[in-house]
């Protein structure tokens, strides 16, 4: 059997998410679909991280078994000619067997755009949160530091879908603005369920003035969901990179 390795990219706006679920369209059961088609086999890929309803890729990994001799190459333009236009295939190799695109991967880089002005974008829709209130970028920039490390982020994770262990590390946040776009950039081990969706609208909220900075540190150390502010909308976030 043949270990394969893909990068994908797609667009999450139709999508019920990465993670097949009944009756419902999702990326990894249109990607299982076409791959089984090809392959003439039953296949069920691996993804390195269930991105939620609406969320995009730029750089989904994923990786599955085959009894397949088909070239890489082949089998992604293969792939890509059956695939729908919101869904890519950007690389395909054979790896390791040992290789599993969750549990191999270090660490996670997802990006979340806001476009900030007082009109909405025909073209940015899909891919930012649009918010007309005036952001200091300076006031988001001093809070987030208290966010990056190794803590339990208990507060910025859906109560009803919480694990037993919430701590993780958050290697660095960079918020940087062009023009109207305001970006945030994530990059940790692994991300609880809406973490970065409910670190960007507390943030928010620092850029505003509604809290203030010095409220950070007691938001992470409540590990109360409550404590912190509501979820930024899913189609501003994007899965950007997996480090392995």
């Amino acid at each position: 059997m043949r270990n394969i390795k893909m990068v994908i990219q797609y667009k999450g706006t139709k999508y019920a998410g990465f993670q097949k679920q009944p009756d419902q369209s999702t990326i990894q059961e249109t990607v299982n679909k076409v791959l089984s088609q090809i392959l003439q086999e039953e296949i069920d890929v691996i993804g390195s991280g269930r991105t939620d309803a609406g969320v995009h890729a730029k750089g989904q990994v994923i990786n599955f078994f085959t009894s397949s001799d088909i070239d890489c190459g082949r089998l992604k333009w293969s792939a890509n000619s059956l695939l729908p236009q919101d869904i890519v295939i950007k690389k395909s190799e054979e790896v390791d067997k040992e290789f599993h695109a969750r549990r191999s991967a270090v660490s996670r880089k997802y990006r979340y755009l806001v476009l900030n002005r007082d009109y909405r974008s025909p073209f940015w829709g899909d891919y930012s949160y649009f918010f007309s209130q005036d952001l200091d970028i300076s006031k988001m920039r001093k809070t987030s530091p208290t966010l990056t490390g190794k803590h339990d982020f208990s507060s910025f994770c859906v109560a009803e879908s919480k694990p037993d262990c919430c701590i993780r590390h958050m290697k660095s946040i960079e918020i940087s603005r062009e023009n109207n776009l305001v970006c945030f950039d994530f990059e940790a081990n692994a991300f609880l369920h809406n973490m970065v969706r409910v670190m960007v609208g507390t943030l928010i909220r620092v850029g505003t003035g509604e809290i203030k900075a010095d409220q950070m540190v007691e938001i992470l150390e409540a590990k109360d969901r409550k404590k912190a502010c509501a979820t930024a909308p899913a189609h501003g976030l994007t899965l950007m990179q997996v480090i392995y």
